[in-house]
């Protein structure tokens, strides 16, 4: 029964683990775009809370960075 051996592989290849680091990439941008903003006085209302990179691109980073992690689970480089 030593003699068994077992076959060792990872569930994903190196150009997986490419994609998904590109895609955490994307991911920590967007999160880095949408923090600031904040008033120095909280009575103070400060509109640079609603500028485009806080509404419209930082989200849009995200959203394609989780994207590209679903495209990094699903890739598969097995040609049949």
């Amino acid at each position: 029964m030593k003699n068994k051996k077992t076959n060792k592989t990872f569930v994903f290849e190196k150009k997986n683990y490419f994609i998904m680091i590109i895609g955490l990439l994307f991911i920590a941008t967007g999160f880095i775009l949408m923090s600031g903003g904040a008033s120095e006085d909280p009575n103070v209302f400060n509109p640079e809370i609603y500028n485009f990179q806080r509404i419209r691109l930082a989200p849009t980073l995200v959203l394609i960075g989780f994207a590209i992690q679903v495209y990094a689970i699903l890739f598969s480089s097995k040609k049949k």
